[in-house]
């Protein structure tokens, strides 16, 4: 390390599985601060006393080397493992630690201790719907499958590369929601009218927005020097897909600085589709 540069302080996510949870709750919490000035890494399944010393080993390790006490995030449900790595020279931030005693009170209750429930297969019936509804967002992406769209829960409509298809594998992986999605193509958008494939399916249609930059750049990566990927051409697609979603009464989002996470859920609030529970 040069004397002009200045040490990021390190942040594990820890957890006895696999660490989503952990990584879910800290990341959350840091976009309160300068994201910049962390080094973020993510250790699953330390589940037993010999893998938390050996964890705490490397993680005293690094904050040696940067002269920053690191901050362990933690999801790990043995108390004897947190109870190493609270002794250790770092900031622990236990979720078990901070909310179940609360919860064990309000509850009149002792809480199970049981590793891996918050990403395990508590159900097998709606853990098998979530991989039904990824199958149906993989068989149905791009307009493929339109026989199918009488199952669908949302179907969601936009020009080339504007974001449908990683919309959709969220909603199903996350959600178990049947969600299909359909390209407006040129020539979907002279005609001004919903394509004969949705119209029988208006109330289920979701459309989506972006940045005409954005696009540009995003359909250079693809295809750089086209007439696809030009901005005078991205505009133009993207002016006739926000008019014909005005025209049709559609519901729509304007997605260019929106996360996954948060156009899965103006979608689900929109169209009423229920979280489920994993």
């Amino acid at each position: 390390m040069t004397t002009s540069e200045t040490p990021k302080r390190s942040i594990f996510f820890l957890s006895d599985r696999t660490g989503i949870t952990a990584e879910t709750l800290g990341s959350t919490l840091l976009t309160q601060f300068d994201e910049g000035s962390f080094r973020q890494s993510t250790l699953p399944f330390v589940n037993t006393p010999e893998k938390a010393r050996s964890a705490l080993e490397y993680i005293e390790h690094t904050g040696a080397a940067s002269g920053l006490k690191p901050i362990i995030f933690s999801t790990t449900v043995s108390d004897e493992v947190r109870e190493i790595l609270r002794e250790g020279s770092v900031v622990f931030l236990d979720l078990f630690d901070m909310f179940v005693p609360a919860l064990e009170g309000a509850l009149e209750t002792k809480s199970t201790h049981r590793e891996g429930r918050a990403h395990g297969i508590a159900d097998e019936d709606i853990y098998e719907s979530r991989i039904d509804a990824m199958n149906y967002a993989l068989t149905h992406d791009d307009g493929v499958g339109e026989n199918g769209y009488k199952n669908a829960q949302v179907i969601l409509i936009a020009p080339s590369r504007c974001g449908k298809t990683p919309v959709c594998i969220y909603l199903a992986m996350q959600h178990g929601v049947y969600a299909a999605n359909y390209p407006l193509t040129e020539e979907d958008l002279e005609r001004r009218t919903l394509p004969p494939a949705l119209k029988e399916h208006k109330a289920k249609l979701y459309g989506l927005w972006i940045d005409a930059e954005r696009l540009h750049q995003i359909r250079s990566e693809r295809r750089k020097g086209s007439q696809y990927a030009a901005l005078p051409q991205v505009s133009y697609e993207l002016r006739q897909a926000e008019s014909l979603y005005k025209r049709h009464g559609l519901s729509y989002s304007e997605t260019t600085n929106k996360s996954i996470e948060e156009i899965a859920t103006m979608i689900m609030q929109d169209k009423d589709i229920r979280r489920r529970s994993f």
